[in-house]
């Protein structure tokens, strides 16, 4: 697993239990590769049987745990993580991974108890937008008139890529999304700089859109974000975002959106990011012909366009539902439907696709959510397409990025790839909560 070829690993590891089926470190190994290719529902399963081989194999706790960590199932992981440390109680590793862990619980119990029916009060009304000043020596983007123009999105690409941040009131102002929102994916921002470079800038004749995963990939999400806000606010009617699986708190706060939101600005500021990641769309439909969305089709047959416009998306997903489908589920070769490979949501067959198309007269899909070594993927006889814009994704993944042109009365997707560009020596994932670091090991 030197060269991270996750893939291959899985593979092998599969290869060896089937000639020696009791072999605790096999699934152990395999529950990490699974770890990294975010296969959080067989990473569990994985290091689970682990322990049934080998109750006193202590990576394989370390290995639940962080499975449960990645589903949200922070008491589980708790638990193991309270075996660790009964057992090895002079690790420091162990015993940090418990406090944060048990820190977490701990909050979220607080969260739960304080919470209400009541309407919750925007953080907007709590910003003190007016007396907040701009300092005279700062040197970055301004807006002119209070709007967002072309000149102002070109100066902050160029002053994000510098490594510099914008001013706080610049992103306050930023409120007016939440009234806006009524093909890419997974990006790091010099990705998404190369992305406008080779496919010209946002414009009314070059309209994009994004489909979700603009956080947590790396360690300028934030940079990533508020470049495509600003051009949301720029030409409302031809660019569009789409909410993906970690536009979501619980995601954010494992996987760094959270952490590098407070490094940079404060934990209000998250809270803003939050509130807006709610109102973002959850599928788009294209002329009528192509289905976009960030996971997948849904657990159930029998869902309809009517169905998805009903949903209530500003929310925190629920653990299953058609929301929960959109954002999370994944295609499989076979028929019918499976347990979820992440241990969210399911796995859908091409029979699965093929009837939801014609119950809704559509071509086809185009979903993201999933690593590519292409870049994209064209499964179910054509009708599934995947898309994955984040070339050597987490740089270590060595897989090519692409993007789709959708042209013509046909919709024909035309695929464009691209490789990763240099970007500064600033490791991925580096707000990344500590206790996600143990899928590393």
């Amino acid at each position: 697993m030197q060269y991270k070829d996750y893939e291959n690993a899985i593979k092998y590891y599969t290869e060896a239990l089937e000639l020696n089926p009791s072999n605790a470190i096999y699934y152990s190994n395999r529950s990490l590769a699974y770890l990294r290719t975010e296969c959080y529902g067989y990473a569990l399963v994985d290091a689970t049987r682990a322990l049934e081989l080998d109750k006193n194999y202590i990576k394989g706790y370390y290995r639940r745990a962080t499975s449960n960590m990645a589903l949200g199932k922070f008491k589980a992981a708790l638990k193991d993580y309270e075996t660790v440390v009964r057992v090895r109680p002079n690790d420091k590793d162990a015993k940090m991974k418990y406090q944060e862990c048990n820190k977490i619980v701990k909050q979220k119990a607080f969260e739960r108890a304080i919470a209400s029916d009541e309407l919750k009060r925007s953080v907007v009304d709590s910003l003190d937008i007016e007396n907040m000043t701009i300092e005279d020596d700062y040197a970055g983007p301004k807006l002119e008139d209070g709007k967002v123009t072309l000149k102002f999105m070109k100066d902050l690409m160029a002053w994000f890529k510098d490594q510099k941040k914008l001013h706080r009131k610049l992103i306050s102002c930023d409120d007016k999304l939440i009234f806006l929102f009524s093909l890419l994916i997974s990006l790091v921002y010099y990705d998404l700089l190369n992305i406008f470079e080779l496919n010209g800038l946002p414009s009314i004749t070059n309209p994009y859109l994004f489909n979700g995963d603009f956080v947590d990939r790396g360690s300028f999400s934030l940079e990533v974000i508020l470049t495509l806000f600003g051009f949301k606010l720029l030409y409302p009617e031809h660019f569009y975002l789409l909410r993906g699986n970690h536009e979501t708190d619980n995601m954010n706060q494992m996987y760094g959106f959270e952490g590098e939101v407070k490094a940079k600005y404060t934990a209000q500021m998250f809270q803003l990011f939050s509130e807006v990641f709610q109102w973002l769309p959850l599928a788009q439909c294209i002329n009528n012909k192509v289905l976009v969305m960030h996971g997948g089709l849904f657990s159930e047959d029998g869902v309809t366009l009517e169905d998805i416009r009903k949903i209530d998306r500003n929310r925190q997903p629920p653990d299953s539902g058609p929301m929960c489908d959109l954002l999370w589920s994944d295609p499989q070769p076979q028929d019918g439907r499976s347990v979820s490979k992440r241990g969210v949501s399911c796995q859908f067959g091409p029979d699965v696709t093929e009837r939801f198309l014609e119950q809704n007269k559509l071509q086809y899909i185009v979903r993201s959510h999933e690593v590519k070594a292409e870049g994209y993927e064209v499964t179910h006889s054509g009708k599934c397409i995947t898309v994955f814009s984040a070339p050597n994704y987490c740089d270590q993944m060595g897989n090519k990025g692409a993007y789709i042109h959708l042209r013509g009365s046909d919709l024909k997707p035309e695929f464009h790839q691209f490789t990763a560009v240099p970007h500064p020596n600033v490791k991925p994932m580096a707000y990344a909560n500590s206790l996600m670091q143990l899928g590393m090991m």
